[in-house]
């Protein structure tokens, strides 16, 4: 069978993420699919199926439900491809002589994207971009987006006075991000689709689009010209906030105007702290070197209540970013105050009395389990005075929290089975465990990779449930982290149709 084509029954697969018991355990069983849904499951061979009914042998592969990441910036994440990498830079001085030889774009600028200068000896300064780049508008993405370094050239066009490092930070940053997306919607949909297709090779069914721009309006002309490789839930920003609610955007609605329901409103999106990599992180103790330097609330608690309560008015689920503990504490009142419904993304640092509030109020921890392995050196030294919890992913499931993952692409790779690596043995390379006992078990970690989260209604293979599903060549219950990292998916389905067939 063939990307686009229905399957009618996937046969002789062994199941994984059942959610009820199966007639033969771990042997292999035929999934029966209709109208988009699963509607039996029996001993492979035991029921008879017309000539007509087309049918995906998985030849005892795994067949687990579809996968989610629950956090995405799609746009920059399908752009970043063009852009030059960053990540393997180990000081300031590299960064520019990589920028130096990085090919200049059809609109003049060279990009980079992915540096990661929190324990670099030597600071990003505009005058030595400036000396390896020349006149050439040079832009630096940190792997973090929460800040951007410019040679002069490229804070001129920006409409900046050259000054200081040529380093922006937070709001400054994330709208030079903004402009920096805003391609011909021709070329920025091609990479989208690209983007989004190669997500459906890693069993990828669906994903949170927090793409920092009105969304409801790209997502129309892409369902307009096809786009159908993967289910979206797409954020709103504060600026677009008072536009929602006067026309009524309420989540979990379709796109207005469009034959496809695959795209729909998900949820008001609001950044309320800077982030660990550019040391902007609202925390409880000073970061080490600084005078009394704790990060920033980029949004005071009064007016994130305000915000909350509008959204919440309006039919909108919140997602609220806090990575500093000062910062979730903020978000947990409000979401108390409010009766908000929706998430904490990042969910990093967060203080041994807070784990239990987000069960209590019902609000789950959207979280990036690589951001653990990959941040694990900034960590310690960056935090090495706090005496909140990092990335306490156990911490949280103990608690009672609803875990939902993600991998915020462009910060690391659009990939779920690099989170459920990272959350299960806490390491991405040959370094012992960071903070094993953080780590969950594969069976949570699968279903925080699905569209309801690790909760109590956690998507299961049985009769009944809506057919988005993966089948995997190897046994993920037992891989390894390589193994799990390396995982190769033979199909992907959303309601039975095949969107990656290997």
């Amino acid at each position: 069978m063939n990307v686009g084509e229905t399957v009618g029954v996937i046969a002789n697969a062994r199941i994984v993420g059942a959610a009820m018991p199966l007639p033969l355990g771990d042997d292999p069983h035929d999934v029966v699919l209709a109208g988009g849904q699963i509607v039996d499951i029996a001993p492979a061979g035991a029921l008879k199926h017309p000539a007509s009914v087309a049918v995906l042998d998985a030849d005892g592969g795994w067949l687990m439900p579809g996968l989610w990441d629950h956090h995405v910036h799609l746009t920059q994440w399908a752009l970043r491809a063009a852009r030059e990498p960053l990540d393997h830079a180990r000081s300031a001085a590299e960064a520019a002589r990589i920028m130096a030889a990085a090919p200049i774009l059809a609109d003049g600028r060279r990009v980079g994207t992915g540096y990661r200068d929190a324990l670099w000896a030597d600071e990003p300064e505009r005058l030595l971009l400036d000396a390896a780049t020349g006149d050439v508008p040079t832009y630096l993405i940190n792997a973090d987006v929460h800040s951007v370094w410019l040679n002069t050239a490229a804070l001129r066009r920006e409409g900046h006075d050259p000054f200081g490092s040529g380093v922006l930070r937070e709001l400054p940053a994330f709208e030079i991000s903004r402009r920096l997306n805003l391609v011909d919607p021709d070329r920025g949909d091609a990479l989208v689709d690209a983007a989004a297709r190669g997500a459906a090779t890693r069993g990828i069914v669906g994903l949170v689009d927090l793409d920092m721009a009105w969304n409801e309006d790209a997502w129309a002309r892409r369902l307009a010209a096809g786009f159908d490789a993967l289910r979206i839930r797409f954020g709103i920003y504060p600026a677009d906030l008072p536009r929602a609610v006067a026309e009524g955007l309420r989540t979990g609605d379709a796109v207005r105007g469009s034959a496809s329901d695959l795209a729909r409103v998900g949820p008001f999106k609001v950044i309320t702290d800077g982030s660990l990599g550019t040391r902007t992180a609202a925390c409880s103790h000073p970061y080490p070197g600084t005078h009394g330097d704790h990060g920033v609330m980029t949004v005071p608690p009064e007016e994130l209540l305000e915000l909350m309560t509008v959204a919440t008015a309006g039919g909108l689920e919140s997602a609220v970013h806090a990575i500093g503990d000062v910062a979730n504490s903020h978000a947990l009142d409000a979401f108390a105050r409010t009766g908000a419904v929706g998430t904490i993304e990042h969910a990093q640092l967060l203080a041994h009395a807070d784990l239990h509030r987000f069960a209590r109020l019902g609000v789950a921890a959207s979280v990036q389990p690589a951001h653990a392995v990959d941040d694990r050196d900034i960590a310690e030294h960056e935090w090495a005075a706090q005496t909140a919890l990092a990335y306490p992913l156990r911490a949280l499931a103990d608690a009672g929290a609803e875990l939902r993952f993600g991998s915020d692409a462009p910060v690391s790779a659009l990939d779920p089975w690099t989170a459920i690596a990272a959350a299960v043995y806490r390491t991405n390379d040959d370094r012992p465990a960071w903070h094993p006992e953080q780590s969950v078990p594969f069976e949570l970690a699968r279903a925080a990779s699905t569209e309801r989260g690790s909760g109590p209604d956690a998507v299961g293979i049985e009769p009944g449930a809506v057919a988005d599903l993966a089948l995997c060549e190897a046994d993920p219950r037992v891989a390894d982290g390589a193994g799990l990292r390396g995982m190769r998916v033979a199909a992907t389905m959303i309601a039975g149709r095949l969107t990656h067939r290997a």
